[in-house]
């Protein structure tokens, strides 16, 4: 059966804790090992139990269609989405549980655990982060999601020429990613007929933003694009609509969680996000829709098919290297990525370049009442 197992650091306040339990399997000899470096606790909870549940529904599609000949067993660290946990939290993947597979999220927690899985060529998968410097990372870390430069490059013509918000002021989390979207505004919006008007940088820790509010005001934007993530990006949002920011309100896929939702002050936010259709897509994308809307009683959010697909690709590359008669390891996993290049995954078949990336169709969405509508896309 496909077991899940969580480290002393790993354990979670929900239901995601305890041990999943499959059908008996005609699947023998020792677990094969997906880990994952998820926050699974502090301010960024939320995004480690949005990931795992796709991450679960994946290995409970991988063992119902036998698509391996030995079991998986999932192994969780919490990594608080800071990087000396998840370097903590990697070593022992890798040293103690022999990993075979890791998911990881957050630019910050990928750049520093990346050496560390690219010496012991273990495979790093991430569904999260969008930081464009971790498009070849290393060879054994690979992106399931479009990074911060191709969702901004998408979002830009459409405020500048649809919305007419030429004036841009960024507000931006002071860490790899924040920095990275500062670097992509500054060089894409002149291209795109727009301008940064002013760059406003916050701490991971800050929690009160009246001030950067008040100079938010003094340059008199179109638009306010927020790069932050977790519980921070509410609190911005918040913020800024309390102390009398009134524009539009922009940021990337990080807002696409259940506690934005159901902000009040998020309504009219516009965000960008890979597209996929759970009602009209493929059998795999409305198989996926359908159990998980009945494993978790909701609507799935992007980052759910992430890591479901950063764990259905495990299973098919697995199932690849096994009819070859090869053993699963990094440099035979990638061997077999580059040599088919193209996956059936949720939302479509999922194509991958040289350095890991798979290519992706982006939206533009607001959100309204709690309802994502596509504007572009």
């Amino acid at each position: 059966m496909t077991a899940i197992r969580f480290g002393r650091r790993g354990l979670l306040g929900s239901a995601l804790a305890a041990p999943f339990i499959g059908r008996a399997s005609a699947q023998g000899g020792d677990p094969y090992v997906v880990g994952t470096l998820f926050p699974l606790s502090g301010p960024n909870a939320e995004y480690g139990g949005v990931f795992t549940a796709g991450a679960q529904l994946a290995l409970e599609h991988i063992e119902q269609d036998r698509m391996l000949k030995r079991p998986v067993r999932l192994q969780a660290e919490d990594t608080q989405a800071l990087p000396q946990q998840a370097v903590v939290g990697m070593n022992k993947l890798v040293n103690v549980d022999r990993a075979n597979w890791t998911l990881v999220g957050f630019t910050a927690v990928s750049k520093a655990v990346a050496p560390i899985g690219d010496r012991a060529k273990v495979i790093m998968v991430n569904g999260g982060a969008v930081g464009p410097d971790l498009s070849g990372l290393s060879p054994y870390f690979w992106n399931v999601i479009p990074l911060a430069h191709l969702e901004t490059r998408a979002l830009l013509p459409y405020l500048v020429g649809q919305r007419g918000a030429k004036r841009i002021a960024l507000v931006y989390v002071d860490d790899p990613l924040g920095d990275a979207i500062l670097g992509i505004l500054r060089d894409e919006l002149p291209k795109a007929g727009g301008q940064l008007v002013g760059s406003f940088s916050v701490p991971r820790t800050a929690q009160q933003f009246g001030p950067v509010a008040a100079r938010v005001r003094q340059v008199r934007p179109d638009a306010v694009y927020i790069a932050s993530f977790g519980a921070q990006q509410s609190q911005i949002i918040k913020g800024l609509r309390d102390n009398g920011v009134s524009q539009l309100l922009c940021s990337y896929s990080a807002m696409n969680l259940d506690s934005v939702r159901s902000l009040p002050e998020a309504n009219g936010l516009i965000f960008t996000g890979q597209k996929v259709d759970f009602e009209g897509g493929d059998a795999i994308t409305r198989r996926f829709a359908a159990d998980f809307r009945k494993a978790n009683g909701k609507e799935p959010t992007i980052y759910n098919v992430n890591y479901y697909n950063a764990t259905r690709l495990f299973g098919l590359l697995g199932q690849q290297v096994e009819a070859e008669g090869g053993q699963l390891g990094g440099d035979s996993l990638r061997a077999a990525l580059l040599k088919t290049r193209k996956f059936p995954l949720v939302g479509g078949t999922g194509e991958f370049d040289d350095a890991g990336n798979m290519m992706a169709a982006i939206e533009v969405n607001e959100l309204r009442d709690g309802r994502l509508n596509r504007l572009a896309g």
